[in-house]
């Protein structure tokens, strides 16, 4: 029940390429991303889903950063699994997991690792860290320094420590921020139509960026 009414959506949609309409690429962000929360979110004896949370538009965004951003080839070998990986507390109360259940990204199917510590990063292409690792970010960013990792939060100057994609809220609403300098230092390309909905964008775009 779950994943056939989560599939009635399509995901892809909520960051479709070649919009020039900024504020509709937006609307259908957060239109989307509501629907598929609601969808996803459903319990197995047909409850009606909770209201939809912050954390859950994250994991929204987490599901679709995987379409606009390329990785080396190194960092994604053809038999391993595309993994989404969170590192400390999160919010996302199966969300993540849900959302990517079945899914696949670039050609990979999807994992969702819970990691222990930092030290397990390894094989991950996009990683989240939540608030509770706030006191050891920055030793944490030092280890994936310049490693093909899309690194990911919603605590604040998570751009100017070393992140790469922070998230924000902006009237109500769940927006985020790029640091593409650090982006391009692990050698990832960002879509710059992941950059038109940013609210910030650090850094100019590496050339031949699309």
């Amino acid at each position: 029940m779950l994943r056939r009414n989560f599939k009635s959506f399509d995901v892809y949609k909520a960051f479709r390429p070649g919009t020039n309409a900024r504020g509709a690429l937006l609307r259908r962000i957060r239109v989307i991303g509501h629907a598929i929360c609601c969808a996803a979110l459903l319990s197995a004896n047909s409850q009606p889903a909770r209201p939809v949370t912050q954390s859950d538009l994250e994991a929204v965004y987490l599901y679709n950063f995987g379409k606009f951003v390329n990785w080396p080839p190194e960092a994604a070998p053809a038999s391993a699994p595309f993994s989404i990986c969170t590192l400390g507390s999160d919010d996302f109360n199966g969300a993540l997991d849900a959302i990517t259940s079945n899914e696949s990204l670039q050609g990979h199917r999807i994992v969702v690792r819970h990691l222990a510590s930092i030290a397990n990063a390894d094989g991950c292409q996009i990683l989240f860290i939540g608030s509770s690792e706030e006191a050891r970010v920055n030793k944490d960013l030092s280890v994936l320094r310049v490693k093909p990792v899309l690194t990911v939060s919603n605590m604040p100057s998570f751009l100017d420590r070393g992140g790469m994609i922070q998230f924000i809220v902006r009237e109500k609403r769940v927006r985020f921020a790029v640091n593409l300098t650090t982006a391009v230092q692990a050698h990832l390309s960002v879509s710059s139509e992941l950059l038109k909905v940013a609210v910030a964008v650090q850094g100019a775009p590496a050339e031949g960026v699309k």
